[in-house]
């Protein structure tokens, strides 16, 4: 099957509409993989932008929980 592309020019976007730009069309070929289509992305910093968005909250190791907090206020 012949690949087919696509040429995205976004103008008048901010840098924030941008990355969730990025990170929307990468859960789109994520999802649509197990249906057939392998869809490929260029962009530029795309790696930074990607892991940006794949952060969740529970990545922080170096924050101290709520107990240890309180037992270091009352020492």
């Amino acid at each position: 099957m012949k690949d087919k592309s696509i040429n995205l020019k976004v103008k008048n976007i901010t840098q924030k509409q941008w990355s969730n730009l990025i990170i929307e069309l990468n859960l789109v070929a994520q999802s649509w993989r197990p249906y057939g289509p392998v869809i490929k992305m260029k962009a530029h910093n795309l790696d930074r932008i990607l892991t940006w968005g794949r952060k969740t909250n529970d990545d922080r190791e170096d924050r101290e929980s709520s107990s240890t907090l309180e037992r270091n206020k009352r020492s």
